[in-house]
């Protein structure tokens, strides 16, 4: 590779924040979002950008305020849906079919893999489904943990980020707020 090829690579940038849900490892390329690493250890995780985008990025916050305040929002539980642009071109045109219907699953609800399958219209493609969601590149942001699933792996995560929502919920029924039934039964069969 010349040094005129490294020029035409994207900017990559990266940090690590504190959450309630531990360390929280972002990455953006480019002016988009496209990494985020729950319970990352900031140590290691610029060997995990390099290995995954090419290069360690530069470590910046300035280019991640706006996700660090979307984040902030979502976990006083201000936030319901986030506003950001997205990188998701380290996925296949089916994990990001499949990213693009988890972004549909309404706040604070559930759906099966099944109820996945049914609505991007692959209803025999569960496995291939599960892989795609473990796959998923911007957890919270694209709500995997809306998913139930066999899969163990990150299951108190899981359990925190529904628990806020759940709360979120109830408090906004509290206060005679109501959500979208149009939404929510986007995904009832």
């Amino acid at each position: 590779m010349s040094f005129s090829s490294f020029a035409s690579l994207p900017q990559v940038s990266r940090t690590v924040c504190t959450s309630p849900i531990g360390p929280v490892g972002l990455v953006e390329r480019s002016g988009r979002l496209a990494r985020i690493a729950i319970k990352a250890d900031p140590a290691a995780f610029p060997f995990e950008v390099e290995r995954t985008f090419g290069s360690v990025g530069r470590e910046r916050l300035e280019p991640f305020d706006d996700v660090r305040r979307q984040l902030e929002e979502y976990f006083d539980g201000r936030r319901l849906v986030f506003r950001l642009p997205l990188d998701l071109e380290q996925g296949t045109p089916f994990q990001r079919q499949v990213w693009q219907a988890l972004l549909q699953i309404p706040y604070g609800e559930t759906v099966s893999t099944k109820d996945v399958a049914q609505e991007i219209g692959r209803p025999s493609s569960t496995k291939a489904i599960e892989a795609a969601i473990a796959a998923n590149p911007l957890p919270i942001v694209i709500p995997s943990h809306r998913v139930r699933s066999f899969d163990a792996a990150n299951t108190e995560v899981k359990t925190k980020l529904l628990d806020l929502e759940s709360r979120t919920r109830a408090r906004a029924a509290s206060l005679g707020t109501m959500f979208d039934s149009q939404t929510r039964a986007r995904f009832r069969a």
